[in-house]
């Protein structure tokens, strides 16, 4: 009988943390998902990731957390990756019509995805499945049967779509299949529960509505908060402002301190383990005067350290002490070499050129907001024409540092 009482109450507190840490919204209602997960029952469980990209960033790791915890709680939990889905694109959170992807540019791209997983997730409790294991047998009959549970009207009314629409822009017939497609996986697998970001929210209402109507079955949507990037806004790949979980320890490290001071908190619950308890006495260290910069490298530590090593995270935070708080050159300087004797003045073009920036506005970005020093100096506007020397130190915003040679 204690063993029993010990037990449910486990359950009970691991139900706890997985219902209420980084959860925006659960459907149908928090208090019958507790009740399922507290009953012992064994749910089905999965987490679905598109390969648009060739990286996983901190912020799909906040579902991903969630899926091994209820791994480790013996549910029977998958990793699904969308190979099939990836052709049609998830518009859910763009303001534009996604570019299709080849079926050559996905598999190059998912090739890595297990690897990166593995930092959080424990494969030898989760299954991968990819879903054109299901999705390429259906046929163009089953297709409209599928598409008959779902209506224009629903779809059109999403505010990304509905803003596309009232501009006069395109939105591809394909995209009103996307939550079709997403909310087959969910029937294929008989999902009991699925985890996703708010921004998933109404495609794993697709999965539920399959459920309920072809097999008369109640299942569960959690919603995870969305984790912001180092700017604060989404973390997204678009932006360049994405912690990735395969960052070296000294630009994971970096990329953390340069947060805002407001997503400290956040970040302790959305992108670490420790528990909450651990995570309110640091609040309330905070309000009652703690730096934030102390902090912030107690919060970089962790993190660096759940996902590299904390050898690696001490290095890291030496790193970062040596060359962005003292300003001392590292002992060892990346040299990169320009590729013309023409390239005599600093300016946005030659950062993309030299692959210092990915694109031209963030390199307008980081002159603007001072993120860009050369041999000490900072360089606001690259109309002045500041010369680069043979050998000159260029510093662009706190992680990167080279030493700029000639031809």
């Amino acid at each position: 009988m204690i063993a029993k009482k010990y037990v449910i109450l486990k359950l009970m507190e691991a139900a706890n943390e997985i219902l209420h840490r980084g959860v925006a919204n659960i459907i149908p209602g928090k208090e019958e998902l507790e009740n399922v997960l507290e009953s012992g029952k064994k749910l089905n469980i999965y987490f679905g990731i598109d390969p648009t990209a060739t990286q996983i960033h901190l912020g799909h790791a906040v579902p991903i957390r969630k899926l091994q915890r209820l791994a480790e709680l013996g549910h029977n939990v998958t990793f699904l990756i969308g190979d099939f889905t990836s052709l049609i694109g998830d518009t859910s959170d763009k303001d534009t019509e996604r570019p299709v992807l080849t079926s050559e540019e996905i598999e190059k791209n998912f090739q890595t995805y297990k690897r990166q997983a593995e930092k959080i997730l424990d494969f030898s409790i989760i299954t991968i499945k990819h879903n054109s294991e299901w999705l390429n047998k259906l046929s163009f009959p089953e297709i409209v049967k599928l598409s008959q549970h779902f209506s224009v009207g629903d779809f059109a009314s999403r505010e990304l779509i509905r803003r596309r629409l009232d501009q006069n822009k395109r939105v591809g017939l394909h995209e009103f299949l996307y939550p079709v497609m997403q909310g087959y996986d969910s029937y294929f697998q008989d999902t009991d529960l699925q985890i996703g970001g708010t921004d998933q929210t109404f495609n794993m209402q697709a999965g539920r509505t399959l459920q309920k109507d072809l097999r008369g079955k109640d299942s569960f949507v959690l919603a995870t908060t969305l984790l912001e990037g180092t700017d604060g806004r989404k973390m997204s790949k678009s932006w360049g402002n994405a912690i990735w979980l395969e960052d070296s320890p000294q630009d994971m490290f970096a990329k953390v301190m340069s947060i805002n001071d407001e997503l400290i908190i956040r970040y302790f619950t959305l992108a670490t383990n420790i528990s909450s308890e651990e995570i309110m006495k640091i609040e309330k260290d905070l309000t009652s005067g703690a730096h934030p910069m102390e902090i912030k490298k107690i919060l970089a530590t962790i993190i660096t350290s759940e996902l590299h090593s904390s050898e690696e995270a001490a290095e890291a935070q030496k790193y970062f002490e040596n060359t962005v708080q003292n300003r001392e050159l590292p002992s060892e300087i990346l040299e990169v070499l320009l590729q013309s004797s023409d390239d005599e003045f600093l300016t946005e073009d030659l950062l993309v050129e030299l692959s210092l920036t990915q694109s031209k506005a963030e390199a307008k970005r980081l002159f603007e907001q001072g993120g860009v020093e050369l041999d000490g100096e900072r360089v606001m506007d690259p109309k002045v024409g500041k010369t680069i020397n043979h050998g000159s130190i260029l510093r662009i915003g706190k992680r990167k540092i080279v030493k700029l040679l000639r031809p």
